[in-house]
């Protein structure tokens, strides 16, 4: 069966449990309990999308909580309009407020992201407080109760419940099984690294934020009318909220929809019960555990119930596959005439520099990359190897100089418009997402050309054959060599279909046979007729591959050319390979 309608089962499967359960309670207080967890972890849903597959911690997620149960119960009051349709209303409310605070907010990253959350529901509170709304009871419509969700059955309210639940499930795994969710997943992991694969992290951020503002305020809105009935700031915008949503969601595991699931029906019932138990001798018991369940897990599973478990599963899987992959990687031979650089430019870099806190990394340094050219850019550590590729590939904006691609300036251009445009990258150390196969890392470089699933699917199964990893398609990156990281990270960026393609070093760490096949790897790219431009400190490798070198020291280009006269060039010996170079070569310096 496809893995993803084993997904749509799963999620039919968890309704119909929580619909049997619905139908199995017989006490009112019991419904109160099953429609608290079927809310909760409809908010630790909505929590997860922005924060468990995005990774951007979001400490203020119940400001579209109150929203939703503010929007809906005024619109009751003041117009008397069902809150079936003041639901929807509310949604558009908090996506609106999502697009307002993710604008500025986004701009910062990690914990700052997060404590500037923490503001919108304390402004939130404070604008509620000042235009009087201190207390806003729900009215009673006893003529139409059911039309303004004023059941009198408590079972009423676990459906409602439910079907925000199954909505929220829903709409998690259209996103985890998506483009987006795939690309979310990248951003957390390693995003430099996504982005050089073509993710637009500030959009992507952005339309996960959106989207978990859906559930969030649907979740509100459905907790005022079936459990508070009379909305106060402190209720829905205060700690109280957040810190149940991430309780949920830290015990279950983030960054997967079964994880605020698993943590809602754990959690809920046991502080509910212990409340009510011993709530009157011991008040506040309900903080207590959740304070040691946080602990408990932080010590145990730190990643979470639904991770921890995945992963014992995992490590016996793979222990019961060892010793299967012995045999080693080879790589066929490039054609005899793979065809030569054409003359035509690809990539023109003119007077590019760039400055570090008056440190001068890069000082008018410029050259061009033929098309079909092996381009070798060598020099000592510091020289701004380094520097040169992420100007080139739009991490850096140049304070100097301009850098035309294929005829057009690109400078300043984001990586993953770049990536967009044909410019491949590797790093000098291996970006990996941990969490994600082989298959479904080399899948994100993928996305950069197709957007369904399906398709990049298949485009990264390609590419994994073509560096002849299609064995190793479904580990994670945690179990691969040196050798194997530094194909895959290749075929992760051969999925983007480049026409240039930067590699930082890749033949680092690698064995004199690991070399070996780096190299073959390098000539069958050539030869498939991309651009390859390669910094490199392992001299004898480059020199059977380059067709050119340019040589930095210090930030400026100290020579070019071929590789047999460049590396004749006193000033190159003298900056950079250095008297016993000379000695080897037996050859005379210029």
């Amino acid at each position: 069966m496809p893995s993803r309608a084993r997904g749509w089962i799963a999620i039919i499967v968890v309704v119909a449990v929580g619909l049997a359960a619905s139908f199995v309670v017989q006490e009112r207080y019991h419904h109160r309990v099953l429609t608290l967890v079927f809310l909760w972890a409809s908010m630790g849903l909505a929590w997860n999308i922005i924060s468990g597959y995005a990774g951007q911690i979001s400490f203020g997620h119940q400001a579209f909580f109150g929203i939703g149960a503010y929007v809906t119960v005024l619109l009751v009051v003041k117009l008397g309009l069902t809150p079936w349709l003041g639901m929807i209303a509310a949604v558009a409310a908090a996506v609106l407020a999502a697009v307002l605070i993710g604008l500025p907010t986004f701009r910062l990253a990690g914990i700052y992201f997060g404590l500037a959350t923490l503001a919108y529901p304390l402004i939130l509170r404070i604008v509620m407080d000042w235009l009087g709304y201190q207390e806003v009871a729900i009215p009673m419509k006893r003529e139409h109760l059911g039309w303004f969700m004023q059941f009198s059955e408590p079972r009423s309210f676990d459906l409602v419940a439910l079907g925000v639940l199954a909505g929220s499930l829903a709409l998690s795994y259209r996103i985890e099984t998506s483009r987006l969710g795939y690309w979310l997943r990248a951003i957390r992991e390693n995003e430099q690294a996504a982005e050089a694969m073509g993710a637009d992290s500030f959009r992507c951020k952005m339309a996960a934020y959106m989207l978990s503002a859906v559930p969030a305020a649907v979740a509100g809105a459905v907790y005022i009318h079936a459990i508070l009935f009379i909305v106060t700031p402190e209720a829905v915008f205060g700690l109280l909220v957040i810190s149940q949503t991430l309780v949920v969601c830290l015990v279950g595991g983030t960054g997967t929809m079964w994880g605020p699931v698993i943590g809602a029906a754990v959690m809920v019932p046991v502080s509910e019960i212990l409340d009510t138990t011993v709530g009157d001798s011991l008040p506040g018991i309900q903080g207590v555990v959740y304070g040691a369940a946080l602990i408990l897990i932080i010590l145990f599973a730190p990643e979470g119930l639904y991770w921890g478990v995945l992963q014992r599963f995992r490590a016996r899987r793979s222990r019961g596959a060892e010793g299967v992959r012995a045999a080693p990687i080879v790589v066929a031979q490039p054609p005899a005439h793979p065809g030569a650089a054409t003359g035509d430019v690809l990539l023109d870099v003119r007077g590019i520099s760039k400055a570090f806190l008056g440190l001068q990394a890069l000082s008018d340094v410029s050259f061009d990359v033929k098309e079909r050219e092996i381009l070798g850019v060598i020099g000592p550590n510091g020289a701004g190897k380094t520097t040169l590729f992420n100007v080139l590939n739009g991490f850096l904006v140049p304070d100097h100089g301009e850098v035309r691609f294929r005829g057009q300036t690109v400078t300043g251009l984001l990586p993953s418009a770049l990536c967009r445009r044909g410019v491949g990258r590797t790093f000098q150390v291996v970006r990996t997402f941990p969490h994600l196969t082989v298959l479904e890392n080399v899948m994100v470089g993928a996305f950069a050309r197709e957007a369904a699933v399906d398709r990049a699917r298949a485009r990264a199964a390609s590419a994994l054959q073509d560096v002849s990893l299609a064995d190793r398609a479904e580990a994670l990156p945690g179990g691969l060599t040196t050798l194997e990281l530094r194909l895959m990270e290749l075929a992760r960026c051969l999925a983007t279909s480049p026409r240039l393609v930067l590699l930082d070093e890749p033949l680092a760490g690698l064995s004199a046979d690991g070399v070996d096949v780096m190299i073959t790897m390098i000539r069958r790219v050539r030869a498939t007729g991309m651009t390859v431009v390669i910094i490199e400190h392992t001299m004898q490798a480059l020199l059977k591959l380059a067709d050119r070198l340019v040589v930095l020291d210090q930030g400026r280009r100290l020579a070019e050319g071929p590789p047999g006269r460049v590396t004749q060039d006193r000033a190159v010996i003298e900056a950079y390979l250095g008297k016993r170079w000379l000695a080897r070569a037996g050859a005379p310096a210029c």
